[in-house]
């Protein structure tokens, strides 16, 4: 039996992903869980409601499609909340004779064999969250015709567990909605206008019973138009995300198979004053209850009040309800760079103690806009706070996104105990009129008059500091000032007035030694923090990746990866969400 490891369910989990798509997300969030001992686990086979079959062709091979099967483990405890046992999942192939004939993925699937109309995986382990089980490849059998349909049940089997049953179907021929790319210009500046004549086809064998259309676009685009046939939903601004607005529009009618359909009157597609680095997904798929559902993702969506968005031309009429046959092709995408700034201002600190106490030091930037900046495709962190620690002082607590290097900024292995100078990344994404928070706890190891150290915000690269976006380095730089002559006068040290590069992170000229703080009346000593973790929001900024890496403005042409972007996102804001109401 082959044992599963951290590599083997992730490798697992993307092929699930890839070929069961959005609807996956759909069945396991409709799932139900049987009543249960306290004691005992109960995890939850799903996978996509139906799976659309390539008709068997007159010569040749039949074309073939992956149903990927999940397991999904409700713990949130990553590190006790795992099932450490051997397991058995059972598959009825019964309901699937004649119309399909099903293997398995000898890669994704290693201990799985099929034996007449039964199939039996075996495997070890079920780790907290959601993880692929098995793919299951298959094709139309010789003989079957268009419609006909049947069922898959699986079942699993474990000592000391239980698991709730799921039923896959498999229909042959469907309708194949697919997407056009739209001849959209990359380069724009601020309030720039284009239109979005979205365009579909339906190269399925058989008619799509109405169209639920897609549009999904970041921070700095708009789309102006808001139809009452069209739901719409915001990402929180409190919530670690990139901002995007997702509308999703349905639209009545027959969708003949072989005809090309548009919308009746373009879509406007808008970059912002906010805009600079931002990307659109639109995409199409048959209307059904559980596209919806999937595509919603758990979020609030508030229906539009304009006009009905249609698509022409439109057959009047019913016809018969089917999974795509091809549902890598229902989504394009462009990516968008607009010429715009964002203006980073660091801000500093003024504090004072006596020797021996502990103070609080609160530093970070804003983002004065007015774009917004987010890293979509690569992931990579925005910014760089390079904070240099004061003379006299030493860091008792840093937030847990900071990590310690040497005076020259230089690798430290040692994070433990007090280093001379830290960096704090932010993540992915800074929103306009948002930045990053932190806070350092210091000990007065001497007390000096007029301590400081630079608080700079930069570039990631530290030889290459500077800000490609920000056209005010002036004020990259603040400082953080202990027992200075001015405390508590109620100024700041925000917004430098040296070290005006940005980037050179220097501290100020040596302090001379400084009489007791506490006879000063801007003593702040003795305090003290619980934890030294960071606010660190870096409007909208977080962990997690981003989507995949295709340069800096470059357009996707694969369709496959048109749809596991869309699957993606959804399962990234539905993670997200999750992690937020348990926050």
């Amino acid at each position: 039996m082959t044992r599963s490891t951290p590599r083997t369910v992730l490798h697992r989990a993307v092929g699930s992903f890839a070929a069961a798509g959005l609807l996956a997300a759909a069945s396991l969030a409709g799932a139900a869980a049987p009543a249960q001992a306290a004691d005992t686990p109960v995890f939850t086979l799903g996978g996509p409601a139906e799976t659309a079959l390539h008709p068997y062709p007159e010569s040749g091979k039949p074309k073939s499609s992956t149903v990927g099967i999940t397991l999904y483990n409700l713990s949130e405890d990553e590190e006790n909340g795992g099932f450490g046992g051997d397991f058995t999942l059972t598959f009825d192939l019964s309901g699937v004779a004649g119309v399909a004939d099903v293997k398995f993925d000898g890669e994704s699937s290693p201990d799985c064999k099929v034996t007449g109309t039964k199939a039996v995986c075996e495997d070890w382990g079920i780790w907290p969250g959601l993880q692929g089980a098995a793919d299951l490849v298959v094709t139309a059998a010789d003989g079957s015709e268009n419609g006909d349909t049947g069922t898959i049940k699986v079942t699993g089997q474990a000592d000391g567990a239980t698991f709730t049953p799921f039923t896959t179907r498999l229909t042959v021929g469907g309708p194949d909605l697919v997407m056009e790319r739209l001849p959209l210009k990359s380069e724009l500046t601020p309030g720039a206008k284009q239109q979005a004549p979205i365009t579909f086809a339906n190269r399925g064998t058989r008619d799509a019973d109405g169209v639920l259309l897609t549009l999904r676009y970041s921070r700095g685009l708009d789309i102006p138009q808001r139809y009452s046939n069209c739901e719409y939903t915001v990402d929180d601004p409190d919530l670690p995300d990139f901002g995007w607005t997702t509308a999703l529009c349905s639209v009545e009618g027959a969708f003949e198979a072989g005809a090309t359909y548009t919308l009746a009157t373009p879509l406007t597609l808008e970059a912002t004053e906010r805009a600079y680095y931002d990307t659109f997904l639109y995409g199409i798929h048959e209307n059904s209850a559980a596209q919806r559902t999937a595509l919603r993702a758990g979020a609030p969506f508030e229906r539009g009040t304009g006009g009905v968005l249609k698509a022409v031309p439109a057959k009047k009429g019913a016809a018969a309800r089917s999974a795509d046959l091809d549902p890598y092709d229902n989504q394009q995408e462009a990516d968008f760079r607009t010429e715009n700034t964002a203006d980073f201002v660091a801000y500093g600190d003024q504090v004072a103690g006596t020797e021996g106490s502990f103070v609080n030091a609160d530093i970070g930037f804003r983002n004065e806009g007015p774009a917004w900046i987010g890293h979509i495709r690569s992931g990579e962190d925005v910014a760089t706070v390079d904070f240099t620690v004061p003379q006299g002082a030493s860091v008792a607590t840093k937030p847990e996104r900071c990590r310690a290097v040497t005076a020259d900024g230089q690798y430290r292995e040692d994070q433990n105990t007090p280093a001379p100078r830290y960096f704090c990344n932010t993540s992915m994404t800074v929103r306009d009129g948002a930045g990053l928070d932190l806070r350092f706890e210091l000990r007065i190891d001497k007390a000096m008059v007029g301590a400081s150290g630079a608080v700079t915000v930069r570039n990631t690269f530290l030889k290459n500091p500077k800000l490609p976006f920000d056209p005010k380095p002036a004020n990259n730089t603040a400082y953080l000032v202990l027992n200075g002559e001015g405390d508590g006068d109620g100024s700041d040290s925000g917004g430098a007035t040296e070290g005006g590069d940005g980037g050179s992170g220097e501290p100020s000229t040596p302090p001379t030694s400084a009489p007791d703080p506490a006879e000063s009346p801007s003593g702040t000593s003795g305090s003290t923090t619980s934890g030294g973790s960071s606010s660190g929001t870096a409007g909208g900024s977080g962990g997690g990746g981003g989507l995949a890496s295709t340069g800096s403005i470059a357009l996707i042409a694969s369709g496959t990866a048109a749809a596991a972007l869309a699957a993606g996102l959804v399962l990234f804001t539905a993670a997200r969400r999750r992690a937020a109401r348990h926050s």
